[in-house]
């Protein structure tokens, strides 16, 4: 990993986790919090630019954000980059891993950041012993594949001031359902570089089109500060479907 990681003990038990009280997330069973408790073996604190997996390489451990941001990509030989999803608190990272063993993508850290850590090699205790839990990880396996084809619905159809409207609305509101965002407005650790590399277009195409949503005085974007000026326009210009709202698990 780059730059800065420790792993520390469990600071944080599992049945005091921050996350747990939000709505965003499913209640769990005293006997399902006590696995997922056992299951979790420490805490990974990490600087922005850590690389928490490696494309084409194993890991040891599975993740979840505790706090902080992060995301997934894919590098060509070249250099050029895809990001396919950002992560955020609450999100489980590394299960590719645990099924083809070897990690078919990248994942960095945007924020300062701590992670659940969680043995890999025990993963087949819950699928084994929980099913519930294990009900969870294709629940979450399922949603990633539902950002994907958004994103690819996004660079395959949607027009470029569409899927900047769409990735936009999409990120704030999961910082939102986590607690990072209030009244429309929202600090992102994103650069435009970042957004490019998600929507597969030039950076210099990512800045033209933010300029027309700013002149549309749809949304503002100043210094790491974002805000949604107008959500119903911006919405119909992403043509952009609200999620149903369910509580999600937790791992």
């Amino acid at each position: 990993m780059s730059n800065t990681a420790a792993v520390s003990p469990r600071l944080v038990p599992c049945e005091r986790c921050p996350l747990r009280p939000l709505s965003v997330f499913r209640d769990f069973s005293a006997e399902e919090l006590a696995f997922v408790g056992e299951f979790k073996s420490g805490e990974l604190t990490a600087q922005p630019g850590t690389t928490l997996f490696m494309q084409g390489t194993n890991s040891a451990h599975l993740y979840t954000l505790l706090s902080g941001i992060a995301f997934r990509y894919k590098m060509l030989p070249d250099g050029r980059r895809q990001i396919l999803n950002f992560a955020f608190p609450g999100e489980f990272l590394g299960l590719q891993g645990s099924i083809a063993n070897e990690m078919q993508h990248s994942v960095e850290v945007l924020t300062d950041s701590v992670l659940c850590v969680f043995p890999r090699d025990k993963l087949w205790d819950l699928y084994s012993h929980y099913p519930s839990l294990a009900y969870d990880i294709t629940w979450l396996a399922a949603r990633e594949e539902q950002f994907l084809d958004e994103h690819l619905l996004s660079v395959g159809r949607r027009s470029a001031i569409e899927r900047t409207a769409f990735i936009l609305l999409h990120l704030y509101r999961r910082a939102e359902d986590v607690g990072l965002a209030k009244d429309r407005k929202v600090v992102f650790p994103f650069t435009q570089q970042h957004i490019a590399d998600a929507l597969g277009l030039s950076l210099v195409h990512t800045n033209k089109t933010l300029r027309r949503l700013y002149n549309m005085k749809v949304v503002r974007w100043q210094g790491r500060e974002f805000e949604i000026l107008d959500w119903d326009r911006l919405a119909k210009l992403a043509v952009y479907e609200e999620a149903d709202g369910k509580p999600r698990p937790l791992i």
